[in-house]
């Protein structure tokens, strides 16, 4: 669950980053009242701690986490 839960924010982030590339739009900055205020910066920390946890992914066992989900 919680590995999925990092993914879901990677996703978010990286969706973010897209939004700030293609339209110079940065949509947690809108919502939370500009990349400086505190509620953005926990969020940019969260989603780039979730970031680091999910480089873990791509080094363990297929069929270990496969039965992780399926158990």
């Amino acid at each position: 669950m919680f590995d999925k839960i990092c993914l879901i924010l990677v996703i978010l982030g990286a969706l973010n980053w897209g939004s700030i590339g293609l339209f110079q739009f940065d949509i947690v900055a809108w919502i939370f009242g500009g990349a400086g205020s505190v509620i953005s910066r926990i969020i940019y920390t969260v989603i780039a701690l979730a970031g680091i946890w999910c480089v873990s992914l791509l080094f363990r066992d297929t069929e270990e986490a496969t039965s992780v989900y399926h158990d």
